[in-house]
């Protein structure tokens, strides 16, 4: 590597490095060699290529040396032509180790990135829902993405470069010295003059970058909030384009101005180093030529020795910056291990309790709940926030008990924030109570098999959230293996096949982002069609008619109408009218069920239930 690449790859290196001020840590490393482990086999032969390859590269200036002074000495032509050759096949093997290294380098790389994503992927889908509604979807992304990139690097680039640049080092070193110790200690007097600069310009670029990554930070978030549908709506109606404009134009002014700092202090190091390195070669030619003129060094071991400057100052280089790529990779693997270390609280049963086959009952036995602290589920970095939140721990459900008769639909109704929507929650498990039970089918819900919880219960939440994927693939989400026949008779039960099927693509159209491109009606029967095609047997309505209009209600009560039929049912309503025919209402206040019953006894009862039913009629009325 000439003393221009080099000097390019270690300012690269260390401006993109993660500045962190961790203390270095042989637990770390020795975690890192245990995930490494099932890709010794390629990591050795990595390495053994970066070592061979530091050896062809220091006796190509030794063979370059002999032909010198063959020439002085006049010695045969088939002689020089044999060294020739030799420094041909040495350049040709160069090559070929280079393409072979890198391809080993790439499958190296790219197979540890596959093996971290997919182990904090799947982690990270194992976390409780407490998790998510904490963290920041950006922060989880840049985890799988540029901390898992940098640990790669680790044994990419930083493990081969740290090894190969030591292993040429010591060799030119030796070289050198065997040759004239006298230019050896001129070279090394020299050393200062690459390292110094080297760190103190790394440091500077690592700053200017940081400080550039926070202002493009800044802008992500502001294009990632406004590019969204509710975002550019709510710019439309409250915000103020101008001002919008002004403050991502100064963001963007101050990236460019750090551009052009950053481009002139590269080139200005580059520029110095080139010609440190050309002046030290100029030494070595002078001291060297003086030493040649009195006998007592050969032609042939100057030129050697000028050739073996640019091996010792290009790994001088790379590991005056292996320090700082080594820590960079080590903060990348500690962030990545950070996500991995997170216990996930929901966590299946060893040994899985199978659900009875029929209808299932739903049943709440003396369960009290509340939601985890931060410090339980989260992290401070995912929230970006510098302390995580201590609230946490106050119980929200207390002693809660009631029964669903299998194939019985009940209707849980009360103030916002009492507890219902956190109640259906802990029938899909979605969290786990504190104390007491829940159960389907007579079977605690911590007993049931993933799998088994999936199949046989289903919810729609008021959101309707759909992924910005085809129709079919929202639909097939539910039930992968379902076919085409399937999908339809779903569209059909839940009355969207008319429109469906009036759409260009038909089931391949895009939804859009959050299924943005449906109406508020139609995107909660497309997740309605979504529950019909899973077939469960109980089915969770958590406040699915909210914010929708008259007609879009209708559609969609004759939707659910077809997915509550002969299914045990938990349906959380806000507008009474909708939950009349319930089997039993449950009345929610402060997590606790302070009335029971059903329409008629409840109302004739004068309590709560009616004073809500009175209040939400009397509003509707005026």
């Amino acid at each position: 590597m000439s003393i221009q690449s080099a000097a390019w790859s270690s300012l690269y290196h260390i401006r993109t490095a993660q500045q962190d001020r961790r203390p270095f840590s042989w637990a770390t490393v020795r975690r890192i060699m245990g995930f490494a482990r099932p890709h010794t086999t390629p990591l050795v032969g990595f390495l053994v290529l970066s070592v061979v390859g530091a050896f062809l590269a220091v006796a190509t200036p030794l063979l370059a040396g002999r032909v010198v002074n063959m020439i002085f000495a006049a010695a045969p032509f088939a002689q020089v032509l044999q060294i020739a050759i030799a420094i041909g096949v040495i350049a040709v093997a160069e090559a070929g180790l280079g393409l072979l290294q890198r391809w080993l380098s790439a499958r190296l790389g790219e197979d540890l990135i596959l093996d971290l994503r997919r182990a904090v992927f799947d982690h990270v889908l194992s976390m409780p829902v407490a998790f998510f509604t904490r963290t920041r979807t950006g922060a989880l992304v840049s985890r799988l993405n540029n901390d898992v990139i940098g640990a790669q690097r680790a044994f990419s680039e930083t493990l081969s470069g740290v090894v190969s640049n030591i292993v040429a080092l010591v060799l030119a070193l030796v070289v050198m010295v065997a040759l004239s110790w006298q230019i050896t200690l001129l070279a090394l007097v020299l050393l200062p003059i690459f390292v110094v600069p080297a760190r103190r310009m790394g440091r500077r670029l690592a700053q200017l970058q940081l400080e550039a990554a926070n202002h493009n930070a800044v802008m992500g978030n502001q294009m990632t909030e406004r590019f969204s549908a509710p975002g550019a709506t709510l710019v439309k109606l409250f915000g103020r384009p101008e001002r919008e404009s002004d403050e991502f134009a100064l963001r963007a002014r101050r990236v460019r101005d750090i551009g052009v700092r950053s481009a002139m202090v590269q080139t200005v190091f580059v520029t110095a180093l080139t010609l440190v390195s050309a002046l030290a070669l100029a030494l070595v030619y002078g001291l060297g030529g003086w030493y040649a003129l009195r006998g007592s060094l050969t032609a042939g071991s100057v030129v050697t020795l000028a050739l073996l400057i640019t091996r010792l100052y290009a790994p001088m280089i790379g590991l005056a910056s292996a320090r700082v790529e080594v820590m960079s990779a080590l903060v990348s693997f500690e962030r990545v291990f950070e996500i991995l270390d997170l216990k996930p609280l929901i966590t299946e049963a060893e040994r899985p309790v199978p659900l009875p086959d029929g209808p299932l009952s739903v049943r709440f036995d003396g369960v009290t709940f509340a939601y985890p602290s931060a410090e339980k589920v989260s992290l401070a970095s995912l929230e970006e926030v510098a302390v995580l939140d201590t609230r946490g721990g106050v119980d929200v459900i207390h002693d809660v008990s009631f029964e669903i008769g299998a194939g019985q639909m009940v209707a849980l109704v009360g103030s916002s924030g009492a507890g219902k929507s956190t109640m259906a929650q802990l029938v899909a498990r979605l969290y786990d109570v504190d104390d007491g039970s829940v159960r389907l089918g007579g079977v605690d819900v911590r007993d049931i098999a993933f799998a088994d919880l999936r199949q046989n219960l289903g919810m729609v939440t008021q959101d309707g959230h759909l992924f910005h994927e085809s129709v079919r693939e929202n639909l097939l989400l539910a039930r992968p293996e379902a076919d085409e026949a399937d999908l339809w008779e779903a569209l059909r039960r839940s009355r969207l096949e008319a429109l469906i099927a009036s759409l260009p693509d038909g089931l391949d159209t895009v939804v859009g982002e959050r299924g943005y491109r449906l109406s508020g009606g139609e995107r909660q029967r497309l997740t309605i069609a979504r529950l019909l095609l899973a077939h469960p047997r109980v089915v969770i309505l958590d406040e699915a008619t909210a914010h929708l209009d008259s007609t879009s209600e209708a559609a969609v009560q004759a939707a659910l109408g077809e997915a509550l039929a002969g299914r045990t049912a938990v349906v959380i309503a806000h507008r009474l009218s909708t939950i009349r025919a319930a089997d039993l209402i449950l009345v929610v206040e402060d997590g606790r069920v302070v009335e029971r019953g059903s329409h008629t006894d409840l109302l004739a009862a004068g309590g709560r239930y009616a004073e809500l039913y009175e209040t939400q009629f009397a509003t509707q009325e005026g």
